[in-house]
């Protein structure tokens, strides 16, 4: 084998391929941070070309519009922000979940399910969502509530409503602030991703921006922060990520903060972060993120295939190549 020529030697390295090559870099490390998996396109991704229906939502869905935009990173943070403030699910989460020693792996497991309930077929979806039931299923024990141990289970309807409301609200309110038009409305979504929790067990989830604000109300009396709050939020701020994740997450993790209300922020221990300060951060990140991730994720180039497929009634015709708004953490 030839030596390697000395570096003065070689050609130049032209910028746009140096560009090129940085980007497929960011990309492809994003999307195994959130997915999980090596290649950053596992198996169910791919099985989103397959199936038989454009799924419970499709193309110009509101919940398309809002789990295929990339502000899901700050609606992501934000959801597990709030979710920490209600003790059986904090509970629930500290004794059985895996987050402090697989944090990436829980992280993919959650993108899993929201991706493939969004972009899937519905079989698919059923299946991921039984998948779902199946885990909860398996979670009960006990916390310490104002009047002294309770038992919770994570089956419990008023515990998943909690969950749905919490994650509603949060991709919905980061939504509203970094990304674009809403096909219907934000009523719209809240009443599309009511089914979502539905097929995960949740009863009477809200179907409007005032049902939504009108049962998260009914949740004060019960959320508190605490010391177990505390060091699930110290863990949030200081997720383990690469390092060379960190600044952009830390910018992401202020801008969740700043889209909380006042009450939630207390109860969570946190200051204010001003809005002025934190928007312009956090569109300057997606940006840059929209620019390595490219017009279409795999598995929204998936699962507009499969659609396209359908629609033309050839199941092996070719389809066009999506272009719609960039991948976001539900878009692996």
């Amino acid at each position: 084998m030839p030596p390697t020529a000395p570096a003065f030697l070689r050609p130049p390295v032209s910028p746009s391929a140096a560009l090129a090559f940085a980007r497929s870099q960011v990309a492809s490390g994003f999307r195994r941070i959130v997915s999980g998996d090596p290649t950053g396109a596992p198996e169910w991704v791919r099985q989103m070309a397959d199936g038989t229906d454009a799924g419970y939502f499709g193309p110009g869905s509101a919940a398309w519009a809002v789990h295929g935009a990339l502000p899901t990173l700050v609606g992501g943070v934000r959801a597990l922000l709030m979710q920490a403030m209600h003790p059986a699910a904090l509970a629930g989460v500290m004794q059985h979940s895996r987050y402090e020693a697989d944090a990436l792996g829980r992280l993919a497991g959650t993108t899993q399910w929201l991706t493939v309930v969004t972009f899937g077929d519905r079989a698919q979806a059923d299946r991921e969502c039984a998948r779902v039931r199946g885990l909860h299923r398996r979670v009960s024990g006990t916390y310490e509530s104002a009047d002294g141990p309770a038992a919770y289970t994570a089956m419990d309807p008023d515990l998943l409503r909690w969950v749905h409301v919490a994650f509603t609200d949060s991709f919905l309110a980061t939504h509203q602030v970094w990304g674009g038009p809403i096909p219907g409305g934000p009523d719209a979504y809240v009443r599309e991703w009511a089914t979502a929790g539905e097929l995960v067990g949740v009863v009477d989830p809200p179907r409007s921006v005032a049902q939504l604000r009108e049962q998260l109300d009914g949740y004060a009396p019960i959320l508190r922060g605490d010391q177990a709050t505390a060091q699930t939020v110290a863990f949030i701020r200081n997720a383990p990520l690469p390092l060379a994740a960190r600044p952009a997450y830390a910018g992401l993790f202020a801008g969740a903060v700043s889209t909380l209300t006042e009450p939630h922020r207390q109860l969570l221990g946190l200051g204010p972060v001003p809005m002025a300060i934190s928007r312009p951060v956090v569109a300057a990140l997606l940006g840059t993120l929209s620019l390595a991730l490219g017009p279409a994720s795999p598995s929204q180039q998936a699962a507009f295939n499969r659609v396209s497929r359908l629609a033309d009634g050839d199941p092996s015709g070719e389809t066009p190549e999506f272009d719609g708004d960039a991948p976001g953490m539900s878009r692996v």
